[in-house]
């Protein structure tokens, strides 16, 4: 007697549900446009998209303005309390004729270190190098020296109003003028005043938070 085919649907008494069952399940139970649980979905995935992008977009923005220095990244020499870097001795006024000056123009006016030295010369000071240079410094004139040469910066400055002091490196008492576009005159010998005082340095803030705002200190001759 032939024996019954076996029935592959059936397994240990289970019915075996075919892949092709399964997949029209599925379709039936999740593709459907009504089922709510799929359209949330969709739509939450459609809102990080949107974020997403929208992050993106933004940090590229964010980075090409600060390549471009439209916005700048505080530092931690900006953040910092500012101390001072002015002198605050009070220094007796220096005889002219104690004085080793150096007279640099850094405008586009020809002849103007030439003609201001020899305005320093009638009143005795000692100038050793008349020169033109290039300063990033914007004012009326700088007044550098070393700490040994602060008193005759200090007298320096009383024949130059309106001139802001810058310390350097220097070991040696001599000080450089750099003439620079607001320039327009020396005091006048007569109105010079000779009684003890400090250095003035008007710009002493923005040349600590700020570097470029020091001018490019020429090297005496």
């Amino acid at each position: 007697m032939a024996r019954k085919p076996k029935d592959i649907t059936v397994l240990h008494g289970h019915r075996v549900v075919s892949g092709q069952e399964l997949r029209a399940t599925f379709v039936e139970h999740d593709d459907t446009e009504e089922n709510p649980v799929r359209l949330r979905r969709r739509i939450l995935h459609g809102v990080v998209l949107v974020l997403l992008v929208g992050l993106i977009i933004s940090a590229i923005i964010v980075a090409l303005a600060i390549i471009n220095g439209q916005i700048k990244i505080p530092t931690a020499e900006r953040s910092r309390s500012a101390v001072s870097a002015c002198p605050a001795t009070t220094f007796d006024y220096t005889p002219n004729d104690k004085v080793s000056l150096n007279v640099y123009n850094a405008t586009n006016r020809p002849g103007l270190a030439r003609s201001v030295a020899d305005e320093f010369l009638a009143r005795k000071f000692a100038v050793a190098v008349v020169d033109n240079t290039q300063s990033g410094y914007r004012g009326v004139a700088a007044v550098v020296s070393g700490a040994a040469g602060q008193s005759a910066a200090f007298s320096v400055q009383r024949n130059l109003p309106k001139s802001d002091y810058f310390q350097d490196g220097r070991s040696d008492g001599s000080v450089d003028v750099i003439l620079t576009g607001e320039f327009k005159e020396l005091t006048a010998p007569d109105l010079v005043d000779q009684t003890p005082g400090q250095l003035s340095c008007p710009r002493e803030s923005r040349r600590i938070v700020d570097s470029s705002k020091w001018p490019v200190i020429p090297k005496a001759g």
